[in-house]
């Protein structure tokens, strides 16, 4: 052998490599850290703990941050183990130059060798004895060696890893190898991983958390929000380069917020990192690949292979992810380009491959549509501007209650709406139908309609095209409810029904909102009818159906209106409890508002009206002005004008309730209940203003057959002096064996005023006190005030006890003097309190009501007692009573 051997046998340190060039010292220098450097201490302690494992690996993509971060660990030792640093340069050196420059590197951390070590004299091979005796020499030091191999990924010979695998294994606790690297090295890590020996530190954790970001945005002079932050760590994925390149432009920037909200990555010196760094590293093949899924979200090989004519994709992207080739694998077989390095692909492929994109996309379009991924499919084909392949594919999939109810239903409309007049055919016209309608545009709706139905008829076969016509057919239905047309809802719904046999039964199982959309319009178009019962069938169905965030939709308005039949029918208790679980049902899939027609709101706006709740009242009536465009029905817009006339009724003011119902709703045809609803209120506002003759007027547009319209209709006649016939009309109607408390109770009381009117105190008394017994249940008290001043000594007097007094001898006597004076006036709160009181409500019935916990009810008990001198409930309602408090 010549020169320096590897047997040893020269003393001198040699101060050139094996090629006979200067060894080259920036290669064994510590690099230095930014001023604007972030020392993050998870990953520090992180490297801390490697300390305790002979092999350390951090890896991570370019500009990931990994060579700064154990630069700095590495200055923070400070007295510690001696650190030997190595940066490997040249990929392809043998093993001769990578040795020679590992052993270079310990002599300049003042790590003695002895000569016997030896050194390489050939720049591409090196003797097995000479690992052997790095290994003996560095398992018999007292404190283990350091050793950073940065831009390990260089390094590609399997025989240099195989060496150095051999050395670290003998070598034992005296040396600690940390990894520097992009790629996944050719150790056994495997082994390593499984024995506890290996410390790993990779892409994920190396990313710069929101936190991190505004302290790393702070070192650069830069103050940002908190929602800026989380963006563009969002738009950055924490990637550390980026953060500082983006930082660095800002800092430039007169608005740096609005800057890095808008910045091109294109156009910045992101672009310049990522093509020199990551693109350029690539075969010509593989960036013709990158190109061209960079039109892609997430994709798998398959896709990948469809959009770019291969068959390798699955192993060119398993390689470009161990690489940390801004290529991240999702799992299942999905990868995902970085979102900036995305953007410069998308650039690069229109200024390199103009006019290619669309096809690209045209291509994924159909892959994801035969593959069954109908939502990529759509997005793919819009980008594509293909909007007839994109108008089929959803409507063939029997998708177009995505319009309107679904967790992608927002998506879904925005997505269509950039479709202009492109596209012939039955899909486009269906869709466009649907963005009318789902916009409550009716006239345009039925004119896209007709011009579906129009292409639909040139296909003599109804199956060809059968999830078209059965599209078409719930857009008819739509239409419909939304014009108050029931007759046209039912023969679309017999459509329907026709259609679905023609369907295959996995469309209609994958879509459950198509039948719940269809019977949700159909169920609300009979309760505009006035036919109850069916509509109650109609919208039963979809209640009960399996909840899901696709029928979440329907299902609210069903319940939603199921509230609000209950409440005609007079049942508060039960439209209260279906109302309170249509709030629930969007609310629970994260829906976004408004997503119903929030009838459900109204019911409870109603009901609470009817309580003498008049606050919660209109709060309700404010919130249930949000709603879904498609859900502004008739049945809606009837309900919402006779809740806020009854709520401007009970504040007295007769003229604004007259405001809100004189609107004529418009429908193609009249509903009953909304026309006698709506008599009724009138009549109640014309006769609190005194105009009884115009009052008594309106009763010709109330139906008898309907007990609340009966009972109001009574009502009035009984106010303008034909007691007689008001009791004749409640006798045909019998509203008690059909219709719940609500409306018995003003039955009952209609009864009693013309008992009283008639001088029979007695059967009034004993009305007044069956009244009080009915609306207890149902917490009723506006029956009570809005009958008149002629019910107040009824209500002050307790029934007689049975067996003691004779009927018709009226009320026991009171004490002697007047009652004990309130030492102190009882607050609101205290009053709302003993309200509920005299109602016989219970503590929890009373907190739930004035939504306020037990304990605070409790607390305002005691100050009641208190303030009225008394002991128990029934004392203090009593005592409310003699001082007219109640």
């Amino acid at each position: 052998m010549t020169g320096l051997e590897e047997d040893g046998s020269s003393a001198a340190e040699p101060l050139a490599d094996p090629r006979g060039d200067p060894f080259l010292r920036t290669r064994f220098a510590v690099p230095a850290r930014p001023v604007t450097y972030l020392r993050r201490e998870r990953l520090t302690r992180r490297l801390d703990q490697g300390m305790r494992t002979p092999l350390t690996m951090v890896n991570g993509a370019a500009g990931a941050g990994k060579t700064l971060l154990v630069a700095d660990w590495v200055e923070r030792l400070g007295d510690g183990p001696p650190v030997a640093w190595f940066t490997t340069e040249a990929a392809g050196d043998g093993p001769g130059m990578f040795w020679a420059y590992l052993l270079r590197a310990l002599h300049a951390a003042g790590v003695p060798l002895p000569a016997g070590v030896g050194f390489p004299a050939d720049a591409n091979r090196v003797s097995p004895a000479l690992g052997a005796r790095l290994a003996a020499e560095l398992s018999v030091r007292e404190r283990p060696v350091v050793l950073v191999l940065d831009e390990f990924d260089r390094a590609t010979s399997p025989e240099i890893a195989e060496q150095l695998e051999f050395v670290l294994r003998h070598a034992g606790p005296g040396l600690r190898l940390v990894l520097v690297t992009r790629t996944e090295p050719l150790l056994p890590l495997h082994r390593y991983r499984a024995s506890g020996e290996l410390t790993e530190i990779r892409g994920a954790e190396l990313a710069f958390t929101p936190d991190e970001a505004a302290e790393l945005m702070e070192l650069h002079g830069l103050r940002l929000a908190p929602a800026a932050v989380c963006a563009l760590v969002e738009r950055t994925r924490g990637w550390a380069a980026g953060l500082r390149l983006c930082a660095l432009a800002a800092g430039e920037s007169p608005d740096p917020e609005v800057y890095l909200k808008e910045f091109e990555a294109d156009r910045s010196t992101i672009a310049d990192f990522l093509l020199a760094e990551v693109l350029k590293r690539q075969n010509a093949e593989t960036r013709n690949l990158l190109l061209r899924v960079s039109v892609l979200d997430r994709f798998c090989p398959g896709l990948v292979n469809a959009v770019t004519g291969r068959d390798d994709a699955e192993a060119v992207l398993a390689r470009l992810s161990r690489d940390n080739a801004f290529v991240e694998h999702l799992g299942h077989g999905l990868y995902r380009l970085h979102p900036l390095f995305a953007e410069i692909l998308r650039a690069h492929l229109r200024t390199r491959l103009p006019g290619l994109e669309p096809e690209l996309h045209r291509r994924a379009a159909g892959w994801l549509r035969r593959s069954g991924h109908l939502p990529e499919a759509l997005g793919h084909g819009a980008a594509a501007g293909d909007w007839k392949f994109t108008a089929n594919a959803l409507v063939d999939d029997l998708a177009i209650g995505q319009f309107f109810t679904g967790p992608r239903s927002d998506a879904v409309a925005g997505l269509f709406s950039r479709m202009g007049r492109e596209g012939r055919g039955a899909a486009p016209e269906l869709v466009r139908a649907a963005g009318r309608l789902a916009r409550c545009e009716i006239d345009g709706g039925l004119t896209h309609l007709h011009r579906a139905r129009h292409e639909l008829a040139e296909h003599d076969d109804p199956a060809d095209g059968a999830a078209a016509r059965l599209s078409c057919a719930l857009l008819e239905a739509l239409a419909a409810r939304l014009a108050g047309a029931p007759e046209r809802a039912e023969d679309a719904a017999r459509a329907a029904g026709r259609l679905r046999e023609a369907v295959p039964a996995e469309l209609l199982d994958r879509h459950p909102e198509l039948t719940a959309l269809l019977l949700d319009h159909l169920g609300s178009a009979r309760l505009w009818a006035g036919r109850f019962e069916e509509a109650r069938a109609a919208l039963s169905t979809v209640a009960d159906s399996a909840p899901g965030a696709a029928t979440a939709l329907p299902r609210e308005d069903s319940l939603g209106r199921l509230a609000l039949i209950d409440y005609l029918d007079g049942w508060l208790g039960r439209a209260e409890r279906k109302a309170r679980e249509a709030l629930a049902e969007t609310e629970r899939f994260g829906l976004p508002r408004p997503s119903g027609s929030g009838v459900e709101r109204l019911v409870l706006a109603a009901v609470a009206v009817d309580r003498d709740e008049l606050g919660q009242a209109q709060a309700l009536l404010d919130t249930s002005a949000e709603a879904h465009p498609a859900m502004r029905d008739p049945v809606r817009e009837a309900g919402r004008a006779l809740t806020a006339a009854r709520l401007h009724l009970a504040r007295g003011d007769p003229g604004a309730a007259l405001e809100a119902v004189e609107p004529e709703v418009s429908a193609a045809a009249v509903s009953p209940w909304a026309r006698g609803q709506t008599a009724l209120v009138a009549a109640d506002a014309h006769l609190a203003e005194g105009r009884t003759e115009t009052a008594a007027g309106l009763l010709r547009e109330v139906p008898d057959e309907q007990p609340a319209c009966a009972v109001g209709a009574a009502r009035v006649r009984l106010a303008t002096g034909r007691a007689a016939e008001a009791v004749r009309l409640l006798d045909r109607a019998r509203p008690e064996g059909r219709a719940g408390p609500a409306v018995t109770v003003r039955a009952v009381l209609v009864r009693a005023q013309a008992a009283d009117e008639a001088g029979d105190g007695v059967t009034a008394r004993g009305l007044v006190v069956r009244a009080l017994a009915e609306a207890r249940r149902e917490r009723l008290r506006r029956p009570f005030t809005e009958a008149g001043p002629w019910i107040r000594r009824y209500l002050g007097a307790a029934p007689p006890p049975a067996g003691r007094r004779t009927p018709g001898t009226g009320p026991p006597p009171r004490p002697y003097g007047p009652p004990p004076p309130v030492v102190e006036e009882l607050s609101g709160r205290e009053h709302d309190v003993l309200r509920r009181l005299a109602l016989t409500m219970s503590t929890e019935e009373i907190a739930a009501d004035l939504y306020v916990s037990v304990n605070t009810v409790k607390t305002h008990l005691k100050s009641v007692y208190r303030k009225l001198s008394v002991n128990r409930r029934n004392e203090a309602v009593r005592r409310a009573r003699e001082l007219d408090l109640l």
